[in-house]
């Protein structure tokens, strides 16, 4: 099941959102990206983040939002891919932002060949699939907490010309085996 290394001028784009974090409360988290995964959370997105290494057995670089559940999602996801390369915080990726500006980022700074792993919140993920898919920031797909999709852009990163290779959930993404 695991997918051939994307060609040379093809890039390659894992959506992964963070996986099950603690209720919002205020009294314990007054910002809000300050707010963790929870234990199970951690362990089933551990379990998530191996099936993303079974899929995909390396990326060249792991992108995510500020919010400590997602870095912690990011950081097991780097650990499941044994990936050297430490994981960037982008602004981008923070909670409630828009898809346009994580777009424009990628398109800037990813050549192609690479393969690079998103991590971050919804609504904005889902829409950054609907605009790598059909240029609008629309809800095209459904991405649960811990679920992942893959794109990939045949030639060059613009807005509608991804493909949608695949997009499991949490618990598909824990099924994976080699």
């Amino acid at each position: 099941m695991r997918r051939p290394p994307p060609r040379a001028s093809h890039i390659r784009v894992v959506v992964f959102r963070h996986g099950p974090a603690e209720v919002r409360d205020p009294g314990r988290w007054p910002d809000d990206d300050e707010r963790p995964l929870t234990g199970k959370g951690r362990v089933q997105t551990r379990r998530a983040a191996r099936g993303i290494a079974r899929l995909l057995p390396s990326v060249d670089r792991i992108a995510t939002s500020p919010a400590d559940r997602a870095v912690t999602t990011a950081e097991l996801l780097r650990q499941a891919l044994r990936a050297e390369r430490e994981v960037e915080p982008w602004e981008e990726l923070g909670t409630g932002r828009l898809a346009e500006p994580i777009f424009a980022r990628l398109a800037r700074s990813v050549r192609a060949g690479e393969t690079v792993a998103l991590v971050g919140h919804d609504p904005t993920l889902t829409e950054f699939v609907g605009f790598a898919m059909v240029g609008e920031g629309v809800g095209l797909v459904r991405l649960g907490k811990g679920g992942a999709a893959l794109l990939d852009f045949p030639a060059r990163l613009v807005p509608g010309a991804g493909r949608l290779l695949w997009l499991l959930t949490r618990k598909q993404l824990s099924a994976v085996r080699d």
